[in-house]
């Protein structure tokens, strides 16, 4: 038996680990099961290499939890250490550095995720454990076996013993403060959560299994059950096989498997596979998105050689892709790692421009390959691609293959298609093409009605990010211009200099609009005379582009508008001077009545518009009835 010190001088190292790691103790579990998973991954390429002679068998790791004894054991069938490697490996690299790491880090508890840089993964045993074994026996021939012990302290014992079996068995003698660990449920969580697609196979107790019954087997016979070991992960999910051995269902079955909660089917799914400039496997799935959809609950989750590291991928997933689901899987992104570390790290940004990339490309090939299916899941993806249109410039560049603009009637174009159908017919007098938009049917469909009598197309663009987005869409297409249904009357919004010919004199419209402005509230409406159609609406309500699209965007964020205030609501009163009633309201000879006619115009235009509410309303509902005595 020998007995020394670990090398290291701070002998303060374990309570730093327990107090350091305190927060995310239950890694322990995962920690060394990747390890026993490292050590038996080596013996299987050793094997494949010819250096190892005989049959090495299936190897399992397995996970044992004696509640009484107060023990989790953790075996694997791997390479095993000589007593020489312990010395090496567990008493030596692991505390190489560790002086320098207790200065470092003492002090900053708050930031997680250094057990990987260090070496330090085995001695994350001490954050549950008052002592931990080790007896492990080398695949090498005629290699002896060892057992080490240590209580968490620098001093360790290092002694031969009687075990036969290749690999290495770690037993923790679980601390009273830690005894949750002790509990099945506990362990199946913990593997569950890390563990569910480890490469190697994991057995945590058994399961027992019904036989099916035989051909021609008699009516009353009973099946045979059969105790069998529980394997508790999937060794080859599908994101390790290539497409070309995958099928929709295979794809779906991943699906279901990742989100057993998750009953609706994803609408489509991306594979990636790159190995250079860095590797990565993942695949990716479009979820329905619903209104009531919660973007903390079934991420996507970020893996490192099958070994769960978490599922906050904010900084490696691009943050309009973060409403997706599925599964990135990237040897190049440590185990432990912090935010701040993610954000400067030069693969991780790679990572995150070939994220974008491959589901740009993914899109562009949906869209060809079936036009119509793209369309029809088109509103269940639109507030994830027109997000990416605004954050990430080169999938902007890319959005105008695939990127849809519906219109009322239920058609989609791209952009440049749209443009080309309406430029004739939308083109203003100074040779901008107008595209006219509404963002809610029912309440624009007067609006949306006077558009169509004059033969114009209108696109139903209702997301809360669509002022940014025509923001964009118009400074970067020359001589286009988006003009929203109810900015204007339609004969303003597509202006082509056409002669407007009135049926009141310029004197008597000097006379009305003062008359007008006197029975409406004049900080909220600006009133303009318009000669329109006689039979266009006596009073039109309408926004000015502008002023609500900055309202819109100061809403919603960004646009540089924060901190300039808010936006007050300004609204354009338009009377139709050639329409009859305007004529009757300047020729009614009592004042009372003129008053009269004219908040009940106004009135009936605001409420098209749903903004007449509480004593307004009904105040307007009364004068109505008296109206029709």
């Amino acid at each position: 038996m020998a007995t020394g010190n670990i090398n290291v001088t701070a002998e303060n190292i374990f309570p730093i680990i327990k107090k350091f790691l305190y927060s995310d103790h239950e890694i322990f579990l995962r920690e060394l099961i990747s390890n026993a998973t490292d050590a038996t991954l080596k013996l299987k390429h050793l094997s494949t290499l010819g250096e190892i002679k005989g049959d090495i068998g299936t190897p399992i790791i397995e996970i044992k939890v004696d509640k009484d004894k107060k023990e989790i054991r953790i075996i694997d069938q791997g390479i095993g250490m000589t007593g020489e490697e312990v010395e090496k490996y567990i008493n030596q690299v692991a505390f190489s550095g560790a002086e320098e790491f207790v200065e470092k880090y003492k002090d900053k508890v708050e930031d997680s995720g250094i057990i990987g840089h260090f070496g330090l993964g085995f001695y994350s045993s001490f954050m549950v454990a008052s002592k931990v074994e080790i007896f492990t026996k080398s695949f090498a021939e005629d290699s002896k076996a060892v057992r080490w012990e240590c209580d968490g302290s620098p001093k360790y014992i290092l002694e031969e013993t009687d075990r036969t079996e290749r690999g290495t068995e770690i037993v923790l003698h679980v601390d009273d403060d830690s005894l949750e660990f002790l509990e099945e449920s506990r362990i199946k969580q913990l593997l569950n959560k890390y563990n569910k697609f480890m490469p190697i196979p994991i057995k945590f107790g058994t399961k027992e299994e019904t036989l099916p019954l035989p051909e021609g087997a008699a009516e009353d016979a009973k099946p045979e059950k059969i105790t069998v070991d529980n394997i508790v992960n999937n060794p080859t999910p599908a994101w390790t096989k290539s497409p070309a051995d995958l099928k929709d269902e295979d794809y779906k079955e991943f699906y279901r498997e990742l989100y057993p909660m998750q009953f609706e089917e994803p609408l489509f799914n991306i594979h990636l596979n790159v190995d250079y400039p860095f590797n990565l496997t993942g695949i990716l799935y479009f979820p329905k998105i619903s209104k009531n959809v919660d973007p903390t609950k079934d991420r996507i989750q970020l893996y490192q050689n099958q070994v769960f590291v978490t599922d906050n991928v904010e900084g490696i997933v691009p943050d309009f892709l973060q409403m997706l689901r599925g599964v990135i899987d990237s040897p190049d992104i440590p185990l432990n790692v912090s935010r701040s570390y993610l954000q400067a790290d030069g693969a991780v940004k790679k990572i995150s421009s070939y994220i974008t990339r491959k589901v740009a490309d993914k899109l562009v090939s949906l869209f060809k390959n079936d036009r119509k299916a793209f369309e029809e899941k088109w509103n269940d993806i639109k507030i994830i691609i027109e997000y990416g249109m605004l954050s990430e410039e080169k999938f902007f560049e890319k959005s105008d293959k695939f990127a849809l603009y519906p219109t009322v009637n239920n058609e989609y174009f791209i952009l440049d298609e749209l443009i080309e159908k309406i430029k004739p017919a939308q083109t203003d007098k100074d040779n901008k093409v107008v595209i006219l938009y509404a963002s809610d049917e029912k309440t624009q469909h007067s609006y949306i009605d006077a558009a169509k009598e004059k033969g114009y197309e209108v696109l139903l663009l209702d997301s809360p990010i669509v002022s940014h987005l025509i923001q964009k869409l118009e400074s970067s297409k020359e001589n286009i211009h988006f003009a929203r249904v109810d900015a204007d009357h339609i004969d303003n919004l597509i202006n082509k200099d056409e002669e407007k010919i009135s049926k009141l004199s310029d004197e008597e419209k000097e006379k009305l609009k003062p008359i007008i402005e006197a029975a409406i509230p004049k900080e909220t409406y600006t009133v303009q005379l318009e000669a329109l159609d006689s039979n266009a609406n006596p009073f039109i309500i309408t926004q000015p582009e502008f002023m609500r699209r900055m309202k819109e965007m100061q809403a919603t964020g960004g646009g540089g508008f924060m901190g300039m205030g808010n936006f007050p609501e300004m609204y354009n009163l338009v009377i139709n001077i050639n329409n009859e009633l305007i004529s009757e309201i300047l020729n009614t000879k009592t004042e009372k009545k003129q008053e009269r006619l004219i908040k009940q115009a106004f009135d009936l235009a605001r409420l098209s518009q749903n903004l007449l509410k509480g004593q307004e309303l009904t105040d307007f509902i009364k004068r109505s009835f008296q109206m029709v005595k």
